[in-house]
């Protein structure tokens, strides 16, 4: 396969862990330079250590809030010299599990703070640069959760539908130019999104994957390699991916 990532910049947000620590992995291997992003200072530091000294490409870190908006914008200040030519809006979680009646506002808010205002802050602060260049690739990692709803995800499906609309309303706000933008729906993957979702709770975070082979964090990493290492002419908008037992956000056949 040809290799048509090396020597690209990239950034990657949420990339402390799960996908996006695994897609870091995976475009530096393939030579691409790195700059992650995301709150955890200390991992993003041992991440940026290890991939350096396997690889020898460069990778700049920048830890921060995503859902805030002048902390987005000193970030893009701050590496703005740096040509990007990919853009992973990787940075997103679920919080709490409760019907609309119920749920906490708080986690509403944190949800529609990071899933959406975050992915559109960095869209458009880097996508200027890419449309003078006119070359550029935007990803947007979303969710089963973007193509339907399921009982008690109300806020979560809801911003997840957003990033959905947003992206193919963005492709065509781009579409006379060459720069390519695309989407990842992943259904269930094993990362820290369920201790997240359940506050910790590590029975209610296990059971979700219970009787089930999930997806891992390097599935949906190797699909995203393989979407941002297409031909140029070639623009992948979506991959709906599941495991093989889960047929919909709610149907999963688990074993024993």
């Amino acid at each position: 396969m040809i290799n048509r990532l090396k020597g690209k910049f990239a950034i990657i947000t949420g990339a402390t862990s799960g996908i996006g620590k695994e897609l870091a992995y995976q475009l530096a291997d393939a030579g691409a330079h790195l700059l992650l992003t995301g709150r955890r200072k200390d991992r993003l530091e041992d991440i940026s250590h290890d991939i350096t000294h396997r690889t020898g490409v460069q990778v700049f870190t920048s830890a921060f809030d995503i859902s805030n908006l002048q902390e987005c914008k000193d970030f893009y200040q701050e590496f703005s010299d740096h040509p990007v030519d990919i853009l992973v809006n990787n940075a997103g979680l679920a919080a709490g599990l409760d019907p609309v009646q119920t749920a906490a506002i708080d986690d509403w808010e944190q949800m529609i703070d990071t899933n959406i205002k975050g992915l559109i802050y960095m869209t458009r602060l880097f996508l200027p640069g890419m449309l003078a260049r006119n070359e550029g690739h935007i990803l947007n990692v979303s969710s089963i959760a973007g193509h339907e709803s399921y009982p008690s995800g109300s806020i979560y499906c809801a911003t997840k539908h957003a990033v959905h609309a947003f992206t193919r309303s963005l492709k065509m706000d781009v579409g006379h130019t060459d720069i390519r933008v695309g989407l990842v729906s992943p259904g269930a993957v094993e990362t820290e999104f369920s201790m997240v979702r359940f506050k910790g709770d590590r029975k209610k975070a296990d059971s979700v994957y219970s009787g089930i082979e999930p997806l891992t964090a390097g599935d949906i990493a190797e699909i995203i390699l393989f979407m941002l290492n297409r031909p140029p002419h070639v623009n992948i908008l979506d991959t709906f991916v599941v495991p093989t037992a889960q047929s919909s956000g709610t149907i999963i056949h688990r074993k024993g």
